[in-house]
């Protein structure tokens, strides 16, 4: 759809242990953009993100910062084929 994107969002530093997660939630949620998001094996934090353009732009800048406690050290972001989710949630 026009004005609407999917991206896959992996992003490493201390993100693990500092609510990131829960964070991403609450921005995605605040922003209407759909999708996942959950650590993963090598101490990263992966994320899918779907909405308006705008949206998913201003989750992934939030990445680039996280909450307080997180320390951001790299946000790779490619494009992602959606996965029409319905909301946003925290996977194991």
């Amino acid at each position: 759809m026009e004005g609407m994107k999917a991206v896959q969002v992996r992003v490493s530093g201390r993100v693990q242990g500092v609510s990131f997660r829960w964070y991403a939630q609450e921005q995605a949620r605040r922003l209407g953009v759909v999708g996942w998001v959950r650590n993963e094996p090598d101490g990263s934090v992966l994320l899918h993100a779907e909405g308006e353009d705008e949206a998913v732009d201003a989750l992934v800048a939030w990445c680039h910062e996280g909450p307080g406690m997180a320390r951001v050290r790299d946000v790779a972001v490619r494009e992602a084929a959606p996965a029409e989710a319905t909301t946003f949630t925290i996977t194991a």
